[in-house]
């Protein structure tokens, strides 16, 4: 690294440096969810600080981590011996047009901050689960949150970008300007550039009716078939996931946990929807009740030094439905298995074209994903019982939802892409990125 570029660095850069030995240096070396000694954390808090950020791991040739949230299973918020531009800075939120409910977002956001900010104007946008998640990390490669089905994922929120690219430049993105960066960044993860503010279209929302029901073990296998089967015609407004085999709770002997939310006010339409889903066993508990849309987000643990969370996800057709469910609900009865969860997707989500965004999988009925978590000895010690799960799935799934990916080869790039969409973001990469300088993601080489 010449000096003459961390000299530059600290005449253009108006944010906090932050290097090995400062008092700030170990939290903020860290992500929420990966360990990380970077030569440099920059905090920007301006565009211009991004943009010299930007100039700087270009000239170093040192690589570069963009952290939104820096909730991203496979850690790509941190790194060793490299740079990290934490947007934390750029987390404004703002209504700027309250007639078309257009909301403009910073980049270093957090769905939380977003949820409490537009609660006074009555708006809300289809987020995440979690307080704490950043909106550039989840947004960039989807959004599957509790109004789903209802708005779609939250990347069909956005109606435009600002963006800092490889070079440094600063541009906007939308339909008409720079079309084909928006589409890239639609599904394209952190490929193709820095997003330093988003501008979504907001919808008008009420109170939901929120939260979860509880059935034995026993009875995983008819509860995930009637719930899937009752997804298929249930409202909309319903968006629904299930969890069970939670090592946390019993393991195998753990509760399966049925979460709903009922995108409306209406109790009589909200039983409606919901109590289809208090038939499918024997309720151990039921806490669903009328709240504020913000009081949904759950906030997101972090887990403690040396614990990781390994994800691994996939998407599941109609017609693979039931014989996915029927292995999922095997494996939750076995010891040692991994935490299973189930969501709908489908409604809104599969009535945008394939070809319209870079986020590709829009016939999905299902997503379902496994996680892991132990210090790294463990998880490698469980990865072959692991492997054998996904190799029994294998036949009856396809792709991955690159939110819920701790894996970064080739391979799994190849599932969150397919190749026709891999292809195009290539194109995009090779016009905003030919260097690669955003090689922190799911990798699109150019």
């Amino acid at each position: 690294m010449s000096n003459s570029a961390l000299h530059t660095l600290r005449r253009d850069f108006g944010g906090a440096l932050i290097e090995p030995g400062a008092d700030a240096y170990p939290a903020a070396s860290r992500s929420a969810l990966a360990e990380g000694s970077p030569a440099f954390v920059l905090r920007p808090g301006t565009v211009d600080d991004v943009r010299a950020g930007v100039r700087f791991a270009a000239a170093t040739g040192l690589f570069l981590s963009v952290r939104g949230g820096g909730h991203g299973f496979a850690g790509f918020a941190t790194n060793d011996g490299g740079i990290v531009l934490d947007l934390g800075g750029l987390a404004d939120v703002t209504v700027i047009d309250a007639e078309r409910h257009l909301v403009r977002v910073g980049g270093g956001a957090t769905w939380g901050r977003v949820a409490d900010a537009l609660a006074p104007h009555g708006l809300a946008l289809s987020s995440g689960d979690t307080r704490e998640v950043g909106v550039g990390g989840l947004t960039l490669s989807g959004g599957i949150g509790w109004k789903v089905r209802k708005y779609g994922l939250t990347l069909d929120s956005m109606v435009a970008a600002e963006v800092v690219t490889a070079a440094g430049e600063f541009v906007r993105a939308s339909a008409t300007e720079h079309p084909e960066l928006f589409w890239a960044l639609r599904g394209g993860g952190g490929n193709v550039g820095i997003v330093t503010a988003f501008e979504f279209a907001a919808h008008r929302t009420t109170d939901v009716f929120h939260g979860a029901l509880t059935f034995p073990a026993a009875q995983a296998s008819a509860v995930l078939q009637g719930w899937a089967e009752h997804l298929r015609t249930a409202p909309e407004e319903l968006t629904s996931l299930v969890e069970f085999a939670n090592p946390f709770a019993g393991g195998p002997e753990a509760p399966v946990e049925v979460k709903v939310a009922f995108d409306g006010d209406d109790p009589e339409r909200a039983a409606a929807a919901i109590d289809p889903v208090r038939r499918l066993g024997t309720v151990l508990h039921d806490d669903v009740a009328l709240k504020p849309y913000a009081d949904t987000l759950a906030s997101a643990p972090t887990p403690p030094p040396g614990i990781r969370l390994l994800t691994r996800s996939a998407f599941v057709a109609k017609e693979s439905v039931a014989d996915v469910l029927r292995l999922l609900a095997e494996t939750g009865a076995s010891q040692g298995s991994p935490f299973l969860a189930v969501r709908a997707v489908g409604g809104a989500v599969s009535r945008v074209p394939a070809e319209a965004t870079a986020y590709a999988h829009r016939q999905a009925e299902l997503l379902v994903l496994t996680t892991s978590i132990g210090p790294e000895p463990a998880l490698a010690a469980a990865r072959p019982a692991l492997d054998a799960v996904w190799g029994r799935l294998a036949p009856h799934t396809t792709g991955a939802y690159a939110n819920f990916l701790a894996g970064t080869a080739e391979d799994d790039v190849a599932a969150v892409y397919p190749a026709g969409t891999y292809e195009r973001l290539a194109a995009v990469k090779r016009a905003y990125d030919p260097g690669n300088l955003f090689t922190g993601n799911h990798n699109v080489r150019p």
